[in-house]
């Protein structure tokens, strides 16, 4: 998949009023999860992630994971949108609906395997929760 693609499918997904409003969401959502995956996942998600989407998920994370939990997830998310953790619930549902969406499903499996099950709703998987 190619970025704009990407984009526009997050666009949808969270009804932004415009490509460069679903991007800024999508990058700072994808910043937040560095945070939370070790660098192995990191890396891994950043492959099939289109560019600039792959780097600049390599460059946010940092050595080892953070753990915390979905709200500190969406507080965090909230902080780097300038907006309230309902809004940054549904941003980042909309962001992690398209990762889901666009990667392996081995991948994706590998992903959630790191997070606990309260992850699984934002990644549009309420099932597996």
């Amino acid at each position: 998949m190619r970025y704009d693609e990407f984009v526009a499918e997050v666009r949808e997904l969270g009804e932004y009023q415009d490509n460069r409003e679903a991007a800024q969401v999508t990058e700072e959502v994808l910043a937040v999860l560095a945070t939370r995956l070790p660098d192995e996942s990191v890396a891994k998600l950043a492959a099939q992630l289109p560019d600039p989407l792959g780097t600049e998920l390599r460059e946010s994370g940092q050595p080892g994971a953070h753990a915390f939990g979905t709200e500190e997830f969406c507080r965090r998310v909230a902080e780097r949108t300038g907006s309230r953790e309902d809004t940054a619930r549904h941003d980042a549902g909309a962001v992690l609906t398209a990762v889901a969406e666009n990667v392996s499903g081995g991948e994706l499996n590998q992903l959630l395997s790191h997070l606990p099950s309260g992850y699984a709703p934002l990644f549009g998987r309420a099932g597996l929760a």
